[in-house]
């Protein structure tokens, strides 16, 4: 109803709109406790640095630009696109992951700005940025299409968009998979992570709104473990997601031990069936421009 004087005075709609913004805010705060848990930033040195450096490649970024990078972390995008002379406002949920991106960005010289924010409502002005990059960030905001829509709203007519999302398939893709039958049902509206990876729901999501599109699947190698155990046992401890699994079904030993050997199994199947072998992670890297 767009007419407010018609609306009656024992209207639902402000007890339902308060109610869903408790519920999202609530859900925010679990995301951040998730993404606060273990040690993301450790991770992401140790197996997906590089990942980085590609997506700021890809965007282009030049000296001067104004760059945001959404679900930043502790920079692995941010800090590349600051040491190629760009202005860098480094953006995360979960602000705990701003000690090591500060270490790590003095280390290699780059001057940028870490700010707390949600992707699904950035706190910066419409057309902000020359460029918007994601480094598999933005995929995990709950509401796909808010989290589209703030991209394209503080991103200039003519700006980039770079993306690098793990796609369903790939191997991140089955871990999820793999996790759900023990995982909390996803809340009302959400939507599974991986299908940022998937090249036709983001050309859905931007739609119209965007141009230059450009979609490939790429792949990350990680050689880092030496058994299927070994990156069970790595990412038990280390990844909030696996983490918070693992908390939900903590009381059951028969699930622990079921989603133990599936995680395991993935990580046979995927390569780690031999010592020395190494798994390969894709990904799909999705560069557009803003009308």
């Amino acid at each position: 109803m767009t007419d407010t004087q018609a609306a009656p005075a024992t209207t639902t709609a402000a007890p339902a709109t308060t109610a869903q913004a408790d519920a999202d805010r609530e859900l925010k705060t679990r995301h951040r406790a998730m993404w606060a848990s273990g040690d993301y930033p450790t991770l992401a040195t140790d197996l997906i640095w590089e990942l980085g450096p590609r997506v700021v490649a890809a965007a282009d970024i030049r000296p001067g630009e104004r760059v945001l990078d959404v679900g930043a972390g502790s920079g692995n995008a941010a800090i590349p696109a600051a040491l190629r002379g760009a202005t860098v406002v480094a953006s995360d949920l979960a602000p705990e992951l701003f000690d090591v991106g500060r270490r790590l960005a003095t280390e290699a010289g780059a001057e940028l700005e870490w700010r707390e924010a949600d992707a699904e409502a950035l706190p910066f002005a419409d057309d902000e940025f020359d460029v918007t990059l994601s480094t598999v960030g933005v995929m995990f905001a709950p509401h796909h299409e808010r989290a589209a829509d703030e991209l394209i709203r503080v991103t200039a007519p003519g700006g980039r968009i770079a993306l690098i999302s793990w796609t369903p398939g790939g191997f991140i893709g089955q871990m999820f998979k793999a996790m759900k039958p023990y995982a909390p049902p996803l809340p009302e509206g959400a939507q599974p992570a991986p299908l940022w990876g998937d090249e036709q729901h983001v050309r859905d999501l931007f739609g119209e709104r965007v141009t230059h599109v450009a979609a490939t699947r790429q792949s990350v190698t990680v050689d880092r473990f030496d058994s299927a155990e070994a990156f069970r046992d790595y990412f038990k401890h280390r990844y909030g997601p696996t983490i918070a699994v693992y908390n939900r079904i903590s009381g059951d030993p028969e699930q622990v031990r079921a989603l133990d050997e599936a995680l395991a199994e993935l990580a046979r199947s995927n390569g780690l069936d031999r010592p020395g072998a190494a798994m390969e992670w894709e990904y799909l890297l999705f560069t557009a421009r803003v009308r």
